[in-house]
């Protein structure tokens, strides 16, 4: 008799994007048995005993103390996006900017050093150029296509190379593999913002990257209910390697502690959460961790919808005569087409940007003339959404540091929703038939 194969168990079975994105982190709560993760909405929890409550405070044991530290919701999201993003562990944040700026104060020193993408969002150069003149470290800000200005840039006091799976607006493909090559020689990590890609497109950690940020706000979210940020890391940097003591040596907030000796992978985490975020303060509140795990168990469907809409949209914009130029990767001919194929298989995100003839007035026409699309500061929701970065989200930035990050007076950024995709080319057209009436207007007003 042909004796059955038993069934491999829940802890060996490699389950699934799909299937982590919905059961990740989430188990049935044991005292009522409800399947949803539940809001633990409290500030704190009552210890066993005395010496259960001091092993907590000594990080002797592991367990719920205080929810500016560890909350189970809060926690149950975090394993979520750990086990989607192949990481060891996960921190969750009150936004994207708490979670790099967190991240920031645990690596970094007064006198050191990091190499960041020049097309990175607007909010994290003006928080780049803020913080290193507040915490007296240099930043260096190179083309992000372009190794060699990665490698050049690179000095003995060189502790943090930072860019994006996909630059915004600007729609840059980073080269993860070469970045992290380059900052692995100079015994560095390499940061990788992954908002605009979130770990179904790409997961940066498998390409070398060190640390992943993430503003949960955009796609993890997905439904513009709430702001928030986390970190990932992928337990592999040797941060003992003499060039970060302010991970590695002993701490005095913990008796003489060392993070990385004593948790080892969990080292670069433990620090970030016992130290980092109970100093800093910006955790994520429960509810918004309950809203986000939400957002993530349909992740994989609504990706796959937005990058589809995205590509037709993308399509449309390029045969319009209104149009200068579409800056999505993932169109024929675009210059990121091999890396797009190499990190982004899947998709080259939602988000993207295009040059109208006529700079800032045709954009200002364009945009009140549409209907669906709503004009607003936000990525990443089912919606879709519209905005003028030369006049918002970088609004800071000088000319030149705008034509570095590739965005012009008539740049539109557009993050591309989940709805009909021929709705969405019928609300776009009404935007360019008012810049087109606007640019026939000014021809005919001007003299032969």
């Amino acid at each position: 008799m042909k004796r059955r194969q038993e069934a491999p168990s829940a802890e060996t079975r490699g389950f699934g994007f799909a299937t982590r994105a919905v059961h990740g982190g989430a188990r049935p709560e044991p005292y009522t048995g409800a399947r949803a993760t539940p809001i633990f909405q409290t500030t704190s929890f009552v210890f066993e005993d005395p010496e259960a409550a001091a092993a907590y405070f000594n990080l002797q044991e592991y367990g719920n103390t205080y929810s500016r530290i560890v909350n189970p919701t809060v926690a149950a999201f975090e394993e979520r996006i750990a086990s989607l993003e192949g990481a060891v562990g996960a921190v969750a944040f009150a936004s994207g900017l708490a979670a790099q700026a967190a991240t920031f104060f645990t690596i970094l020193k007064p006198g050191d050093h990091v190499i960041a993408s020049r097309a990175l969002y607007g909010g994290t150069l003006t928080q780049l150029r803020h913080l290193s003149r507040k915490l007296s470290f240099a930043v260096s800000f190179v083309d992000p296509d372009d190794p060699d200005a990665w490698d050049q840039a690179c000095r003995k006091e060189t502790r943090l190379f930072f860019g994006e799976t996909i630059g915004n607006p600007g729609g840059n493909v980073l080269d993860i593999e070469t970045v992290a090559e380059i900052a692995h020689r100079r015994q560095a990590p390499l940061l990788v913002d992954s908002t605009f890609a979130t770990p179904w497109l790409c997961r940066p950690l498998e390409w070398g990257a060190d640390i992943v940020v993430h503003s949960t706000t955009k796609f993890l979210g997905g439904h513009g209910t709430s702001i928030g940020g986390v970190v990932v890391e992928s337990g592999r940097f040797p941060w003992g390697n003499g060039k970060f003591p302010g991970i590695s040596d002993p701490s005095p907030a913990y008796h003489g502690l060392a993070f990385p000796a004593t948790f080892g992978e969990y080292g670069f985490l433990m620090k970030l959460r016992a130290e980092t975020l109970r100093d800093l303060g910006a955790c994520m509140s429960p509810f918004n961790a309950f809203l986000f795990s939400l957002g993530v168990e349909t992740l994989p469907l609504r990706m796959e919808r937005h990058t589809a809409n995205a590509v037709a949209v993308a399509e449309f914009l390029a045969a319009r005569p209104e149009v200068a130029s579409v800056a999505h990767p993932g169109l024929p001919g675009s210059r990121y087409a091999p890396l797009v194929e190499k990190y982004l298989p899947r998709g080259a995100g939602a988000v993207f940007s295009f040059d109208l003839r006529g700079g800032r007035a045709a954009g200002a026409r364009f945009i009140e003339a549409l209907n669906l699309f709503s004009h607003l500061a936000n990525v990443g929701d089912a919606k879709s959404l519209v905005i003028h970065p030369a006049s918002t989200t970088h609004r800071q930035l000088t000319e030149a540091e705008l034509a570095g990050a590739g965005i012009s007076p008539g740049t539109i950024r557009l993050s591309v929703g989940i709805e009909d995709p021929q709705d969405l080319i019928w609300d776009l057209t009404r935007g360019l038939e008012a810049v087109g009436s606007e640019v026939e207007e000014e021809a005919s007003a001007c003299p032969m």
